[in-house]
């Protein structure tokens, strides 16, 4: 029996040689050949390309979890300095103003005042941090509500441009808090932008104003992290009047 000459490429069998079919042209082997390799030199490219990106979201979902770590360390310090002491220093007046309030009306009235005081400073730090961990308007109202709340909350003024439905809460969620980290980053009440729009696959979105061209390398990070994890990506560029802008998107379908 006549073996036919040829190459094994990735366990396929490469003909060098004309079938019997093919005699009549000389250069169909060569063809052959070509049109084999590149279908191969294809597939390793975009293989490479998956293993690249594969690497990517593993770094990104390792570097996620170490910034959730920190987050969640951040948080309980921030307890810890701010409501906490705010509601001891509340309980101790309680008990002071109980002792005053038949002996020294005057001071009671005194001593109440502070506890007003103290009072409203734990609750306008437990709304801070309910914000930072999960704004409840982001399901009640919508991210366009959620992001003005945002804004609102630092003392921001911004304009804010939302053309989306309902979302999946990853997704607004991502958004919602990158643009928590822009306000929180910003120096002064600069007004800043934000566009976040959706079609059936996607989700864009856009930051804009001067905060954005302060942020650190590590909130940049962050936020990439965040976009990368769910399967999109994060842009950073030159917005308008030169200034630093951050973009992204995140597929809505995976």
């Amino acid at each position: 029996m006549r073996r036919e000459a040829g190459i094994r490429v990735c366990g396929r069998l490469v003909h060098l040689t004309p079938r019997a079919s093919s005699r009549t042209n000389s250069s169909t082997p060569t063809r052959e050949v070509a049109t084999e390799l590149s279908h191969i030199e294809n597939a390793e490219d975009a293989l490479a390309r998956l293993r690249l990106e594969l690497d990517d979201l593993r770094a990104a979902r390792k570097r996620g979890a170490f910034a959730d770590d920190a987050h969640r360390r951040s948080l309980e310090r921030e307890l810890h300095d701010g409501p906490q002491q705010q509601l001891v220093a509340l309980a101790v007046n309680v008990q002071l103003a109980r002792a005053l309030v038949e002996q020294d009306p005057a001071g009671a009235t005194g001593v109440l005042d502070d506890m007003a005081r103290d009072a409203q400073q734990a609750l306008e730090s437990t709304t801070h941090l309910a914000l930072r961990i999960h704004p409840p308007l982001l399901d009640a109202g919508g991210p366009g509500v959620a992001l003005r709340a945002a804004a609102l909350a630092n003392g921001m003024r911004a304009e804010i441009n939302v053309a989306v439905g309902g979302l999946p809460s990853p997704a607004a969620g991502a958004v919602y808090f990158c643009w928590l980290d822009v306000l929180e980053s910003a120096r002064d009440a600069q007004p800043a932008t934000v566009d976040v729009a959706s079609d059936d696959s996607e989700l864009t979105f856009d930051l804009d104003g001067p905060a954005t061209a302060a942020l650190p390398d590590d909130v940049l990070t962050r936020m990439r992290d965040r976009v990368e994890t769910l399967g999109g990506r994060l842009t950073v560029g030159s917005g308008q009047d030169g200034r630093t802008s951050v973009g992204g998107w995140i597929p809505l379908s995976r």
